[in-house]
Parts: structure tokens; sequence; C-alpha cells
């Protein structure tokens, strides 16, 4: 029984390891250089950027068995990576990894999902680099968002931007209305005092006819 599981777990971290580690190798001169996003699986719309590893390549060993180690430092001003999507492009400066020597990163916020290109340009210490690579898919971010996304969509901002203007219109147009019935009022109140004024003279006048 033991057996069995052993190999069933044998088995199974093969297929593990290439979903994890979605990364791509290559070689120039005597340098190995490795590509791949730092956080995976990879969504377009969020903060993300390309790992960048290069280190010395070990003779007698086929490019599929090279790994990792003794990485190259000081690649920051020599290197950078010209990220292409179809026919647009940005170039990127290298950040080295402070815990990692030879290990660099190249942040960038993917916003559509797809394939990437990435041409690695400058020198590797005295070996000129002129690399295409190409980084695993960027997987639409509707592919990990559950149960809906939170973000407000345009027509939900139009829908407010309009109902609020409209808002705002009804509140103008009750002012109006208080301010006409307040000067319809002060009106009223002066004809009223106006009046009074005038009954007063009157009764004055025919108090004073009488007398006389």
């Amino acid at each position: 029984m033991k057996i069995k599981l052993l190999l069933l777990f044998l088995l199974i971290i093969p297929g593990l390891a290439g979903i994890a580690y979605g990364h791509t190798v290559d070689s120039v001169g005597e340098y190995r250089v490795e590509i791949g996003w730092m956080n995976e699986p990879v969504v377009s719309g969020e903060t993300n950027a390309i790992e960048f590893y290069v280190s010395p390549l070990e003779p007698a060993l086929e490019l599929k068995d090279q790994v990792f180690k003794n990485g190259i430092t000081g690649l920051k001003k020599t290197i950078k990576i010209k990220l292409n999507y179809q026919d647009e492009s940005i170039t990127l400066p290298l950040s080295p990894d402070h815990n990692i020597p030879g290990k660099y990163y190249a942040f960038i916020n993917p916003t559509i999902s797809g394939f990437y290109q990435a041409n690695i340009l400058g020198t590797i210490e005295d070996t000129p680099i002129s690399l295409s690579m190409h980084p695993p898919k960027v997987e639409e971010r509707a592919y990990i968002e559950f149960p809906e996304p939170s973000d407000l969509t345009l027509t939900q901002i139009i829908d407010g931007h309009t109902t609020l203007i409209g808002d705002i219109h009804d509140l103008k147009e009750s002012v109006n209305s208080l301010q006409e019935l307040r000067q319809q009022m002060n009106v009223g109140y002066i004809g009223i005092g106006v009046g009074i004024v005038g009954i007063g003279i009157a009764i004055t006048a025919l108090v004073k006819s009488k007398k006389n």
C-alpha cells in the first residue's frame, strides 16, 4: 500500500511542478537565461512582474538539465526588457532581487489577456544579448473572479451620474418655486399693509369731517 502511494506521489509531483513553475529557459553565449511571471497564474488587470534569471552555463550539460545557480549580478544598467503585445510595446527596466543574486524583476500591469513577447536587450558582462522569449499566457481576469466582479461598470457609472444630474435639476426647480412663492407672499403682505394704511387714513378723514 505504501509503495502504491509513493508511486502515485511521484507521478503527481512533476505535474504540479509544471503548473506552478511555468518559466522559459534559453541560452546566449556562455549564459543561461530564464524568464517567467512573478505571480502565477497571471491575470489581466493585476500588477505583476517578469522574473529574469541569469547564470553561467555548466559545461557538458544539456540546456534542459541546466539549473539556476551562481547568478550574474550588476545587470540592472546593462539589460532592459522590451515587452510586446501585438503592435504595442513598452521598455521595462530591471530591478534586482536583493536576496537572490542574478535574479531581477521587470514590473508591469498586463491589462489585456493573451500572449506577450519579451525581448531581452543589452549585454551580460561582455556578451551582447538580443533574445526573444515568451512568458506564459496572461489569462482573463474573470478566470479567477467569484462570484461577481465588485468593480463598477461603465454603464453603472453613467447611470449614477445621470441620476445625480436629475436630482440636482429637481432640487433647483424646488428652490426656484420656493423663491417665487416667497416673492408672491411678500407682494401680498405689501398690498395688505397699504390697504391697512389707506383704511386708517380714511377713518381719520371721516372723523375730522364729522367734527367739522
